[in-house]
């Protein structure tokens, strides 16, 4: 395990952070491919009330990433900090813990939604057209899809917390590219014609192989990895919990309140009709591909920032945070660019309806005019739950949707009716990205005080 301690203590930061960071990004690219699948395949149904479905469903499917982050994230910095303190008791147990929680957290939310599934609906915003399309895609993702769909993302941030980031991609990947390849066979006239439950059915067959691939993984590495779920070390012991969950909670809030902001904007949407629906659903999946490269490039260095931050080598931390600051921030903004110019050209690829065009023409120019200041955003929350600030983690959380966001949500729908609600996210990010840079600073600072006076 010695090639471990050299990726994250003497290997070049450009190149430690390629391997971490590299793999992870495809990953995070493959899945946005298999979300647009789902769209770009029911969209050639051509039945908005399909594709409203998916994007009504969406906010189910991004609150399992409540649980993720409280197991997955909070895991993973638990047992990278443990690494770089070289406390490998701590790391075991924590992954066991991470493991049978996240279990457990998916058989319970399976439950509860399935037995409130009418008034989960009606919250979700589906109405007599889209009930029916919406619900069949639910019993796939949601009663039978919740616990692989949780297990194997937690899974994958355990491999990547102790540099394995290969691993954790392939895991990730062999799900998505399965769910790609099934989405037409299940979805399509060609095939079964399930339409919008035919992509939930093709969603949990996927999730299910790649939670087998983890699980495959951890048996035949069991005597060279540092994840452990066997029953034996899962532990309830204070240190365990508190370290899991002071980083799990915020980030779990965090994908709660995300959850609330997308219904939020599906119900403002919904009252426009299939098509404005159908348009916003495929503007924000597009929108979450360089998202989701910044993401990617988050999640990544957060082993690496967690365990430099444990052994106290805060320049080499420091250097890899900007280092990846800078590699990702000119990509992101081109992105934006070629989203402004070829917003149109982009949406009709998923639906060549005119209604849908020009609703979803405007909406994506107003979501990528956010994408590089949502990128410094979430570079510096990656570096919160690295290093434990579970708090500032929190606070950044609520002030981007409680306080920031919803209300812009709210005005903007009010002062320019539906159009609007595609600025949002933009107004919000602007004012987060620059509290994000004082208080990166502000800690960097502090830390190389920290190892002044040490010395």
């Amino acid at each position: 395990m010695n090639d471990k301690a050299e990726l994250f203590e003497r290997t070049p930061i450009p190149k430690a952070v390629a391997k971490l960071a590299v793999p992870t990004i495809l990953s995070s690219l493959v899945m946005v491919l298999y979300n647009l699948a789902d769209t770009y395949f029911v969209g050639m149904m051509n039945d908005p009330v399909q594709n409203a479905a998916v994007t009504l469903a969406a906010p189910v499917l991004l609150a399992f990433n409540a649980v993720n982050n409280l197991f997955g994230v909070g895991t993973s910095s638990m047992m990278s900090r443990a690494l770089g303190r070289k406390d490998y008791d701590t790391v075991y147990a924590s992954s066991a813990f991470g493991f049978y929680c996240a279990l457990f957290s998916g058989i319970l939310f399976s439950f509860f939604c399935s037995i409130g599934k009418a008034p989960l609906l009606n919250l979700l915003g589906a109405d007599a057209a889209t009930w029916e399309a919406t619900g069949a895609y639910m019993r796939w993702t949601v009663t039978f899809g919740a616990v692989p769909a949780i297990l194997n993302v937690v899974m994958a941030n355990m491999v990547r917390a102790e540099g394995a980031a290969f691993h954790a991609s392939v895991g990730t990947m062999s799900g998505c590219l399965l769910n790609i390849l099934l989405d037409p066979f299940f979805i399509l006239p060609i095939g079964l014609n399930m339409g919008a439950e035919g992509a939930g059915l093709a969603t949990f067959l996927s999730n299910c192989v790649a939670c087998a691939y983890f699980l495959v993984l951890l048996f035949v590495r069991r005597k060279d990895t540092y994840v452990c779920i066997h029953p034996a070390k899962f532990t309830l012991r204070s240190n365990v919990v508190l370290g899991v969950c002071g980083v799990g909670i915020p980030a779990s809030i965090q994908n709660l309140l995300n959850v609330t902001g997308m219904t939020i904007l599906n119900n403002f949407t919904s009252s426009y009709g299939p098509d404005a629906v159908a348009a916003m659903g495929i503007s924000q999946k597009v929108n979450m591909v360089p998202m989701y490269v910044a993401m990617g490039v988050s999640q990544g260095i957060m082993p690496l920032v967690s365990y430099n931050y444990a052994s106290k080598d805060y320049k080499r931390m420091r250097g890899t945070v900007w280092f990846a600051a800078k590699a990702v921030l000119g990509f992101i903004m081109a992105a934006a660019v070629g989203y402004f110019l070829g917003a149109g050209r982009i949406i009709v690829l998923f639906l060549d309806n005119e209604a849908i065009i020009a609703y979803g023409t405007r909406f994506l120019r107003g979501f990528c005019l956010g994408l590089p200041f949502l990128c410094l955003d979430f570079l510096a929350v990656g570096v919160f739950q690295a290093v434990g600030m579970g708090r500032e983690a929190l606070i950044f959380a609520v002030m981007r949707k409680i306080l920031l966001e919803i209300p812009a949500l709210y005005l903007l729908n009010f002062l320019f009716p539906l159009y609007g609600l595609a600025y949002a996210q933009f107004a919000a990010e602007l004012v987060l990205a620059v509290a994000a840079l004082v208080v990166l600073m502000r800690l960097f600072k502090g830390l190389e005080k920290q190892r002044a006076q040490a010395e």
